[in-house]
């Protein structure tokens, strides 16, 4: 089977490059089209058939729409794959305009839940599909969303981004960081990682979506009710936020003095959580995220009730969720996981087996092939009307 992949980015979306690398193991005839970067050169090291170009649509620069669609079909025309499998709503949309209701079926694996949260940019996606598109969740939340917008579940199926889940399994070096840092050994070290993305305006955004600020918030509220804690911050500005980077780290020497640092970006990631006493992940919008990562690593996690976080932040089990955008009912789940440590270290080693078990990129690659198996065995009529964006 010929599968072609559109990814929009030639420098991150490494969750998708390990997936497409499996498949391409399995026998998969992977071609991959996406900007030129580190990750192409990844995927030629690794033996995929490369197409250096830009095959989505940008949402704020709408003039350079019909190359992205051209481009599209001229690669498809080229190919000529069985099946055409997108990344992002971009690439999604850019698919659909290209192929309409012609061409190989093609699937949209949907990387997370934004613009699902929002009826304007759900009724876009939902009313460009046809009967040859499918969709791969990488959620429940993703795909109950579908479900209720009127998709038949013969369309919707599901399968987790997988990863290395040996990567955060770190060895000896647990208190390197504290050491780092200078902190005793009673200071709580709480840790977020999570490049900083700045609010987009056009989806209605004004703080970012990853949280910073409510758990600058929430820290600050612990802090006054005598918590002895120092939370630190890893990742750096994505894609030319630097202004709102600076505007985060002036709201933690505001409200947070001397509790905090800006550790920028780290290469060592699973050592700062293995440093950590606790992982929080306060994302606004999220699928799995950092949650998956620091329950790899065996460390107890605090989230956001959002998107795919409840998939393995299972309160009572697994870990922690609090409100969205909420403060308050973040710093209440930090402190009751820092007021029971044995507690939290078995939430946490239950968390670490299910990550492991609904995680691992070799079998949700398996999954991904099975669904590619059940699209191609089915036969394509005519598309009826879309379904219904409620």
């Amino acid at each position: 089977m010929r599968v072609l992949h559109l990814v929009k980015t030639g420098v991150g979306a490494v969750w998708a490059q390990r997936q497409i690398e499996v498949l391409h193991r399995m026998g998969v005839d992977v071609h991959v089209a996406l900007p030129d970067g580190p990750r192409a050169a990844d995927y030629r090291a690794s033996g995929i058939a490369v197409h250096p170009t830009s095959p989505g649509l940008v949402p704020t620069r709408p003039s350079t729409w019909p190359v992205a669609v051209r481009t599209v079909r001229e690669l498809v025309d080229r190919i000529r794959p069985d099946l055409v499998h997108s990344h992002f709503v971009d690439t999604t949309l850019a698919m659909r305009a290209a192929l309409w209701a012609s061409g190989p079926p093609r699937v949209f694996q949907v990387p997370g839940p934004l613009h699902l949260e929002r009826a304007p940019t759900r009724w876009i996606e939902l009313a460009t599909a046809t009967d040859r598109d499918h969709w791969i969740a990488s959620c429940g939340w993703v795909r109950e969303r579908y479900l209720r917008s009127g998709l038949p579940e013969r369309r919707v199926h599901l399968s987790h981004y997988g990863t290395d889940t040996a990567r955060f399994a770190v060895a000896g070096g647990a208190g390197s960081l504290r050491a780092e840092l200078g902190l005793a050994p009673s200071t709580a070290l709480i840790a977020m990682v999570a490049h900083f993305y700045a609010p987009k305006r056009y989806l209605g955004q004004t703080r970012g979506i990853k949280g910073h600020e409510d758990l600058i918030h929430a820290a600050a509220r612990l802090v006054g009710a005598g918590h002895d804690l120092h939370v630190v911050f890893a990742g750096g500005p994505w894609d030319g936020a630097d202004t709102y980077a600076v505007e985060v780290r002036a709201l933690a020497a505001a409200v947070l003095p001397g509790r905090h640092t800006f550790l920028g970006l780290r290469d060592d990631i699973p050592a700062i959580y293995a440093s950590a006493d606790l992982a929080v992940h306060p994302s606004a919008s999220e699928n799995l995220g950092g949650a998956a990562e620091s329950l790899l690593a065996g460390v107890p996690t605090v989230a956001t009730r959002v998107g795919g976080f409840p998939d393995v932040v299972r309160p009572g089990r697994t870990g922690w969720l609090a409100a969205p955008r909420d403060p308050v009912s973040l710093a209440a789940a930090i402190g009751d996981a820092l007021a029971d440590r044995e507690r939290a270290a078995r939430y946490a080693a239950a968390g670490q087996v299910l990550a492991r078990e609904l995680l691992d990129v070799d079998r949700t690659a398996g999954e991904v092939a099975a669904i590619y198996d059940r699209i191609m065995a089915r036969q394509l009529p005519r598309p009826p009307r879309s379904p219904r964006t409620s």
